[in-house]
């Protein structure tokens, strides 16, 4: 069937080319004219058309006649396309994914570099202070004189570091670097009012022996984080967890949740010390209660400002029976 359609085609197109062609002659001798054409663009203009008729009677065949060329053109074309537009769409993600991913491998060759430069200077010799550690922590009045304060300070900061860094060089001093512009803003923040923390940091990873100590200071309100009798972080337990080592888990947790806590508020204090013997206090408990609702609670026994520590002991507390 295929076959004779296309011969079908074949012998349709040589019979009407050269009755284009003809009537394109005939149209052209004749001088006949469309919307004021000359003659021989008329005859050009008539072939044309006698051309896209071929093309026009050899699809309508085609659809007419072959029910394959009318699914594959009004069927699979369209479904083609659709396929096509959610690939595209699908695309998308990968792409935000794929920019994700280069974005991780940025970073971790960031990292990869940092290591290979801590690795070399660990093969130079031993790291005392790493970068970004803390090294000092002092307190700033804005009521005193600020100038004189932070001289005092470095002093301090000074010495202290010496100690760790060089211990073997007493007559050494002055070893601690940082930029006047750093401390330029904290006099100028610090001239507003308020008190003040002041946190020396190593800008860099600090070798036992350098002669010189770069910091970048950072300057934070002293507020207060937490007051004597507050309850940081609390939780409530069910009959089921009256025993120790559920009650044990959950202190831990608990100790861990508000270290957080007082983190995100702002405190410096690197761990959270506990006081009482809350274990006796838990056994105590479980002993002269069963079958009841109970609350652990970690309650602050001091007031600690932003760079002092914090004290806290754990209460269990029966809310029910």
């Amino acid at each position: 069937m295929a076959w004779i359609l296309i011969v079908f085609l074949i012998l349709l197109g040589g019979l009407i080319a050269p009755f284009g062609d003809l009537l394109g002659t005939k149209i052209g001798k004749a001088r006949f004219s469309i919307l004021k054409l000359r003659p021989k663009k008329t005859a050009t203009i008539i072939t044309i058309i006698t051309g896209g008729f071929i093309s026009s009677i050899s699809i309508g065949l085609l659809i007419l006649v072959s029910e394959e060329f009318r699914e594959r053109l009004f069927v699979d074309i369209p479904l083609l396309q659709k396929t096509l537009d959610e690939s595209k769409k699908a695309l998308l993600p990968l792409q935000e994914e794929q920019k994700k991913l280069e974005g991780k491998i940025i970073q971790k060759e960031k990292e990869l570099n940092l290591l290979k430069n801590n690795i070399n200077e660990f093969r130079r010799g031993n790291i005392v202070i790493k970068r970004g550690q803390i090294i000092f922590i002092a307190e700033i009045n804005s009521s005193s004189n600020i100038k004189s304060d932070l001289t005092k300070i470095y002093s301090e900061a000074d010495k202290f570091v010496r100690k760790i860094v060089i211990p073997s060089n007493k007559e050494s001093k002055n070893i601690l670097l940082w930029r006047p512009s750093d401390i330029s803003e904290i006099e100028a923040v610090t001239s507003k009012g308020g008190n003040w923390i002041i946190l020396i940091k190593s800008a860099t990873n600090v070798l036992k022996g350098d002669n010189y100590v770069f910091v970048a200071p950072d300057l934070l309100e002293n507020k207060f984080i937490v007051r004597k009798g507050d309850v940081i972080k609390s939780y409530v337990l069910g009959k089921s967890d009256l025993n120790i080592k559920s009650i044990n888990l959950k202190i831990k947790s608990l100790l861990r949740e508000t270290r957080d806590e007082v983190k995100l508020k702002g405190s410096q204090a690197s761990e959270i010390s506990t006081s009482g013997n809350f274990v006796k206090k838990v056994r105590d408990f479980l002993k002269n209660n069963e079958n009841v609702n109970f609350k652990l609670e970690v309650v602050s026994l001091r007031d600690s400002k932003t760079a002092e520590p914090i004290v806290v002991e754990i209460n269990i507390l029966k809310i029910g029976s």
